[in-house]
């Protein structure tokens, strides 16, 4: 069985009048990349603020490794690696300079500082850069530095709080890399991100949240299977043939749209069973002996999942 890293257990946190979390229930395994996505204000920060120790009064249970949160907080403390979505550096530092005085303040001895410090800068790409004053680092530099400095004491968690932000397209790969290598490794990764494709590129298991409560928990593959809406057949004949007709007329179907003239969309109805559909559908194709080419049924995207369970966007 896999090993429980991180559980709550029916949490809520108010601020004032405002409930940020409402009574949210969810476990990650131990090697996790668990994808935390919602739109803003839907509770993600203050979820990454109670397991990092920042936040400490709430009502439930939270526990890492069977210790409970925040009670055994200083145990807990050299276990975490925390990569914040801004993080204030002083500038006149050197990267050097800065994971000098990050090693130290976690504890650190100087000889083992200096190997660490040097896998830590190959790992994030900073080699060139290490005696580069920070005032001067680009934002994904900055973002680099932020996760080099949570990784620096070795953590078995790993906290990211829209870690790609500002990175470009080739950095936002690289750290997308560095982020699954993490993981292969044993070191269990939580990140919140708004962006869905670097969600679905990365998570093993994704957790939607939206005003304060799970809506849905599952893998990718999962999430996008666990319901019918949107799910299209698409049907494409040879070319100069008729298209399949009478098709909107089986109650699974909700609509046919023709978007080329040898290929035609049918939009399929909510809590149906799909393999039947596809067999009405084929027995018709077959009796007006239409000349198809390829009959496929297209699953619904993740942002599509995102959206069933958020009722919108991001923002």
């Amino acid at each position: 069985m896999s090993e429980i890293c991180i559980e709550f257990n029916n949490v809520s946190k108010s601020y004032k009048d405002l409930l940020a979390l409402d009574h949210i229930s969810f476990t990650i395994q131990k090697g996790d990349i668990f994808g935390y996505i919602g739109p803003n204000g839907a509770g993600k920060t203050t979820t990454i603020k109670i397991i990092v120790g920042l936040i400490t009064d709430f009502e439930g249970k939270v526990s890492i490794f069977g210790n409970n949160v925040p009670i055994n907080r200083k145990n807990l403390h050299n276990l975490i690696g925390y990569h914040p979505q801004e993080a204030g550096f002083q500038e006149w530092r050197t990267i050097d300079h800065a994971f000098k005085s990050f090693g130290r303040l976690s504890g650190l001895k100087s000889n083992h500082l200096e190997n660490r410090i040097i896998e830590i800068l190959d790992l994030i790409g900073l080699t060139d850069f290490r005696y580069k004053k920070i005032v001067h680092l680009s934002g994904g530099m900055l973002q680099k530095l932020r996760l080099g400095q949570a990784l620096l004491h070795q953590p078995k968690i790993l906290v990211l709080d829209e870690p790609l932000s500002g990175l470009d397209p080739m950095s936002r790969f690289q750290f997308k890399g560095v982020i699954k290598e993490l993981a292969k490794k044993g070191i269990t990764i939580l990140f919140s991100s708004h962006i869905l494709n670097d969600v679905q590129d990365i998570a093993n298991r994704i957790g939607i949240l939206n005003e304060g409560k799970i809506m849905k928990i599952g893998s990718p593959e999962e999430l996008q299977s666990s319901f019918h809406i949107g799910n299209l057949i698409e049907i494409t004949v040879a070319e100069n043939t008729s298209l399949c007709e009478g098709l909107e007329d089986f109650n699974e179907v909700d609509q046919v749209e023709k978007i080329k003239d040898n290929k035609q969309l049918i939009y399929l109805k909510s809590n149906i069973d799909i393999d039947i559909c596809i067999s009405k559908i084929m027995n018709a194709v077959l009796e007006q002996r239409c000349r198809v080419r390829s009959l496929t049924l297209l699953n619904p995207s993740l942002e599509e999942v995102y959206l069933k369970y958020v009722g919108g966007g991001f923002k």
